[in-house]
């Protein structure tokens, strides 16, 4: 049995992170302590998640990675919920899903470190891709302006700046 179908099961077919259940195409084998950190591929080191978040990990401490889950205070929003139509939740509703959207484009952004995307169709591109291509355009747009309302980014003339978390320009 492949590691990713013995995790499930073991996991009761649920995300580590937010508890839902996963299906085995929405899932990824998301290592604690990444590999890229010294982590290894045993079981105890490995969780079953969705795609979306595994990607925002990336290669983050450990540290990290649990500090972005404490952040929604008991109410971890996985990023997999928002890509799915019939699962978004409308941000009017519930800031912490706006909030769990923005985190996962800012750590996928800041993961990308001097190759982020410089130009505005580019980087909706990249935002999409983060989504696994399921958010409507017009929720992409918001996102776009939630982050530059926040100042994490700044589009003129369609080309991108960025002021992420951490002086990262």
């Amino acid at each position: 049995m492949k590691q990713l179908e013995r995790l499930l099961v073991m996991q009761g077919r649920r995300c580590f992170f937010c508890d839902d259940v996963i299906a085995s195409g929405e899932a990824s084998v998301e290592h604690l302590v990444a590999s890229a950190n010294g982590g290894s591929n045993d079981d105890e080191n490995c969780v079953v998640c969705c795609k979306a978040l595994n990607a925002a990990f990336g290669s983050k401490p450990y540290k990290e990675k649990l500090r972005a889950v404490l952040n929604h205070k008991g109410k971890f929003v996985c990023p997999r919920q928002h890509a799915t139509p019939a699962r978004v939740i409308a941000t009017a509703d519930a800031p912490e899903a706006e909030d769990a959207q923005v985190a996962l484009v800012i750590a996928d952004l800041a993961r990308r470190g001097a190759s982020r995307p410089r130009k505005e169709q580019t980087l909706r591109n990249t935002i999409a891709a983060v989504f696994q291509k399921k958010l409507a355009e017009e929720e992409l747009s918001a996102l776009l302006a939630r982050l530059q309302d926040r100042k994490y980014l700044s589009i003129t003339d369609g080309k991108v700046g960025y002021k992420l978390p951490g002086g990262d320009v």
